[in-house]
């Protein structure tokens, strides 16, 4: 099995000083087929209900597959791009995010907040020694369907959630991609006062 902290230490370096987590968080595709304890699971979802919301409405749900039935009906909406690999995961959870406001408006930062959430739940899974990728290959449509979904929920994306394995369980394709991915600078992405106006001018 690989140590994927090592393999992530020797390719990504912060520029400026940040926690070590914010690198260590990857999303890798290799995944060993290993149960993961509710003591554990359910902390990576703790650390997720701890999000900053708008109006502290808390949109986000997590739709949770655990067992070889479940995941299977996951599969039934997932890209076979992304079951290839996915289904070795321990868990796989649908995130969607609930979008009425109490008066009956529509939430504006449902979709920010979730996204928040998994941020979160990223970042615990990385301390606990566990990988967390979040997928957008899929059939959402088919998803609301499957899952009986009410309208009043957004869906977002798919995470498969476990211990990362030997990439001897990868396609060519996905042995390319089974690497730390970096970042442009912090700098590239901020503007100074208006859109457009470079940070560093």
């Amino acid at each position: 099995m690989q140590d994927k902290h090592y393999e992530v230490q020797n390719t990504r370096h912060a520029a400026y000083d940040i926690n070590p987590i914010f690198l260590n968080r990857w999303s890798p595709r290799a995944f060993i087929d290993k149960q993961i304890s509710d003591e554990i699971l359910l902390s990576l979802f703790e650390a997720a209900r701890w999000a900053p919301s708008a109006s502290n409405l808390q949109p986000w749900r997590y739709i949770v597959a655990q067992t070889k039935e479940e995941k299977q009906l996951f599969a039934e909406f997932i890209l076979p791009a992304n079951t290839e690999w996915c289904l070795n995961a321990s868990v796989l959870a649908l995130l969607i995010s609930h979008t009425p406001t109490p008066s009956g408006g529509v939430n504006g930062s449902h979709a920010f907040d979730a996204g928040t959430s998994w941020g979160y739940l990223a970042l615990e899974a990385t301390r606990q020694g566990l990988s967390a990728h979040a997928m957008a290959g899929f059939d959402r449509d088919k998803a609301r369907n499957l899952l009986h979904i009410p309208q009043e929920y957004e869906v977002h994306a798919v995470i498969a959630i476990g211990y990362h394995g030997n990439t001897e369980s990868l396609s060519e394709r996905n042995l390319e991609r089974e690497q730390p991915s970096n970042r442009r600078s912090a700098e590239e992405s901020l503007y100074k006062g208006t859109f457009g106006a470079a940070w560093t001018d």
